[in-house]
């Protein structure tokens, strides 16, 4: 029997996060490369019956008898988000969502997450760590690897709607994936937000030297190679998602989408390509939420579910990124061809980012070190 029965771990703050390397968007995008080969291979475990849960959500009523319950408010959410990843990762964790659209009111981010990283041989903790940049820059990463296979090698344009966090992630993504960029048409709803983006663009990538702030959707996706709508609002009714007209899409634009998002008759045709970050997470949506699902998760990739279950496709027309990273389905065909990616964001890109920023912490001596126990009382 082992007598070694200590447990350490390690806390890293934000600040710690930032000096751990949390913000290198190349190599997120390349470790979420990574993590799509392995989920491609089924190297990963998520929540579910069918392992591929986005995660466990509490949800609350419109009206209750107790005045102190939280309202299902905009962008409400507390929701626990576990997975296992295996490769060279070998990890596994939680990452903790809380979120609440009027924490803005209060001066703090809508999303306030925290990340635990476990061991997966024993289930000890390796580390707590703060999860907003680890959570922005994933999400972020996963239209980049999308630009990497699937946008045109000679993108240019970006359109954006949304200036915010994932804005700028995403953004980013794009720039690691797509070289070449140098115009940017952007829409915002606040002068303050568009401010702050456009500061931070001119600092962060001062080959982009043209900027525009248009008024409409449709200038955002006229005449851009790759388009991606970032904004954050209210689920419900499908009519008020931001729309995707053909009649402004481009010949060859690629179009990432992690945020709400409807597409007109036009963009639901089968000679738009649609891929999913992951075929078998909207399955699992589909399973967990009343019909039409996208009524009440507002991603592209639950509305192909709805399609699918109307007879207006079929599940094979679906493509998975994971299997065109693995080389196994074709990337872009020819400059012509529209191609949509849904994002939904997994826990295992969580579990595949913090991996590697709690490696370089441990390799650099970053954070605080914490004990669980010397031995535990009861065992």
């Amino acid at each position: 029997m082992n007598d070694n029965t200590k447990i350490d771990f390690i806390y890293l703050s934000e600040q710690d996060m930032i000096k751990a390397g949390v913000t290198d968007m190349p190599r997120c995008v390349d470790t979420m490369e990574e993590m799509f080969s392995l989920l491609y291979q089924g190297d990963y475990r998520m929540a579910g019956p069918n392992s591929d849960s986005h995660g466990a959500l509490i949800t609350f009523p419109d009206t209750s008898p107790f005045p102190s319950m939280p309202k299902p408010t905009a962008d409400r959410r507390l929701m626990a988000m576990p997975a296992y990843l295996g490769g060279d990762f070998q990890t596994c964790g939680v990452k903790w969502y809380g979120s609440n659209i009027a924490n803005r009111e209060k001066g703090l981010p809508r999303s306030i997450l925290m990340m635990i990283l476990n061991d997966i041989d024993t289930g000890a903790p390796l580390a707590f760590m703060s999860a907003n940049l680890l959570s922005a820059y994933r999400t972020g990463a996963i239209p980049g690897v999308g630009a990497r296979h699937l946008a045109r090698k000679d993108a240019k344009v970006i359109g954006l709607l949304g200036p915010g966090v994932m804005g700028k992630t995403t953004v980013s993504a794009f720039m690691a994936a797509c070289p070449d960029i140098d115009t940017i048409k952007i829409k915002g709803r606040g002068q303050k937000s568009l401010n702050d983006f456009i500061s931070w663009l001119k600092l962060t990538f001062p080959q982009i030297t043209n900027i525009q702030v248009v008024d409409t959707i449709e200038e955002v996706v006229r005449n851009s190679d790759i388009i991606t709508y970032c904004n954050s609002g209210a689920v419900g009714d499908p009519l008020t998602y931001p729309i995707v007209k053909r009649e402004w899409v481009k010949p060859g634009a690629f179009l990432a989408m992690p945020a709400s998002c409807r597409l007109d008759e036009g963009m639901e045709q089968k000679d738009i390509r649609k891929v999913l970050d992951n075929t078998r997470l909207y399955e699992a949506w589909y399973e967990e939420v009343p019909k039409p699902a996208h009524k009440y998760i507002p991603l592209i990739g639950v509305r192909c579910m709805d399609m699918i279950a109307e007879g207006k496709i079929t599940l094979d027309e679906l493509e998975d990124l994971g299997k065109i990273v693995a080389g196994d389905a074709p990337a872009r065909r020819n400059n012509e061809e529209i191609i949509i990616l849904s994002v939904g964001g997994m826990p295992v890109e969580d579990v595949a980012w913090a991996t590697v920023v709690y490696r370089n912490a441990i390799a650099q001596g970053i954070g605080t070190q914490l004990n669980l126990w010397e031995t535990p009382v009861l065992r």
